[in-house]
């Protein structure tokens, strides 16, 4: 083992977990409150500027972004799961090892991804019934979010490692600045450019943001001062990062493809469905942060408790986070049901009430049931920290079913409707194999560890 020495890491596995976790999970909502921010400004201002049709087109790609995009981080909050095991048990050479092969893999798997997306993507609109009205301006705003596969890679994993030595922080800030330029860019490139200008800005704000990660890595931590030693690609590291690693890509990945099934059917019901779940969808996105916050809390908190053999500390970090979350659902939906016509008016115009009426009726059905997405968040986020992302990679599959079940049998029976209630269901379906798994896994890791 190593020395700490000077550094900007936190533990989490000794003091109050409430303060611990809400300590921890501010700061990171805060900096997943800005990328929901710029993500929502490239919408209003496509809306906005370029109109309803730029809206869907934006919007069709919704699905298949996140199954792509969503392996992209599930895979690097995989690789730092390892990191904060070993900052709790104190290992900084395996934490030092453990990040270098991380950052070949995910070098690597960039690679890969960029290739392969980028030469199939209009294919899969096309697979997906994108409407013919928006489809080139779909494949135009993708294939450049696909083309910056590698800024997120790098953004991804240097702030999951950051996070997983304890501090939440300096993300923030960085996401601050990205979303700033992010916006400045969007005005500057959205006319010229069309919907492609929104794209090149997303990517070269979280190019910069994953720079400034990478010189604060190099400046803040002394327990990440590499030798050339730790540079060398090694199998058991390897393997055990692609173990981690992987299983959360796909789960990603896996409930990404019950979206892309339901954005399929959603299509079917023509550009105006499109622009209201669109809608919907980027301001529940901004008030879910709360939940993934949370989540992301925990996969960081279990890590290093499990690293430091302190099992109850992670059920009080679960009773924690579910309370928290719970109080904040309440809030949220009192918030979407008065207010949500309101803000929808941020994407359209007040003409456009068609779309108003049903994004807001998404919204109040979806947030009505957002106690479900606190269980799913920090249930699943737990177990991957606690070393089992395969595990968690069934309550993905539960997703995937339910939605794929709404898009092929109800949305043709029922229409927008049924749109509605397509969340609400797969997070219903997750949560009744994550609190089981959970619970059975907890009594099986205290038998192991000799915890009463």
């Amino acid at each position: 083992m190593g020395k700490a020495g000077k550094n900007a890491a936190k533990d989490l596995t000794t003091g109050s977990p409430f303060r611990l976790i809400l300590g921890f999970a501010v700061p990171l909502l805060f900096g997943m409150l800005f990328q929901q921010f710029y993500s929502m400004v490239d919408t209003i201002i496509v809306g906005r500027a370029l109109g309803s049709k730029a809206l869907a087109a934006v919007g069709s790609t919704g699905s298949i972004n996140f199954m792509i995009i969503g392996f992209c981080m599930g895979v690097c909050n995989g690789f730092a799961i390892p990191v904060s095991q070993m900052f709790g048990a104190r290992d900084y050479r395996a934490l030092r090892k453990y990040v270098t092969n991380s950052a070949w893999l995910s070098a690597i798997f960039a690679v890969v991804m960029t290739v392969g997306t980028c030469i199939l993507c209009r294919q899969i609109l096309v697979w997906m019934d994108t409407p013919s009205d928006i489809i080139d301006g779909a494949y135009s705003y993708i294939f450049i979010i696909f083309v910056g596969i590698p800024v997120i890679y790098l953004y991804n994993l240097l702030s999951a490692i950051i996070r997983s030595l304890g501090d939440s922080k300096s993300p923030l800030i960085f996401l601050g600045i990205s979303s700033v330029l992010n916006i400045i860019l969007d005005l500057l490139l959205v006319l010229p450019m069309g919907v492609a200008g929104t794209a090149v800005a997303t990517v070269v704000s979280q190019g910069i943001s994953g720079l400034l990660c990478l010189f604060y890595m190099k400046k803040k931590f002394d327990i990440l001062r590499f030798e050339k030693e730790d540079w060398k690609l090694e199998k058991r590291y390897a393997l055990r990062l692609c173990g981690m690693g992987i299983p959360m890509g796909l789960q990603y990945s896996i409930t990404a493809i019950g979206s892309v099934i339901l954005q399929t059917s959603v299509n079917s019901l023509g550009s105006v469905a499109v622009a209201s779940v669109t809608a919907a969808s980027k301001i529940s996105q901004f008030f879910c942060c709360m939940f993934d916050a949370l989540g992301s809390t925990m996969a960081t908190f279990a890590g290093q408790n499990v690293g430091a053999k302190k099992l109850d500390r992670v059920d009080e970090g679960i009773r924690t986070s579910v309370l928290i979350g719970a109080v904040y659902s309440i809030l949220a939906f009192a918030v979407l049901y008065f207010f949500g016509n309101n803000i929808c008016l941020l994407f359209v115009n007040s003409s456009e009430m068609e779309i108003i009426n049903n994004a807001h009726r998404l919204l109040i059905i979806n947030s009505a049931l957002y106690v479900a997405v606190v269980f799913v968040n920090v249930v699943r986020f737990t177990i991957q920290g606690m070393g089992y992302s395969k595990l968690a990679i069934l309550a993905g599959v539960c997703e995937m079913i339910a939605r794929s079940v709404v898009g092929f049998v109800f949305v043709p029976l029922l229409g927008y409707n049924a749109v509605c209630f397509a969340n609400p269901v797969a997070w219903i379906m997750a949560d009744l194999f994550l609190v089981p798994a959970y619970l059975k896994l907890s009594k099986k890791m205290k038998k192991q560890f000799g915890v009463a």
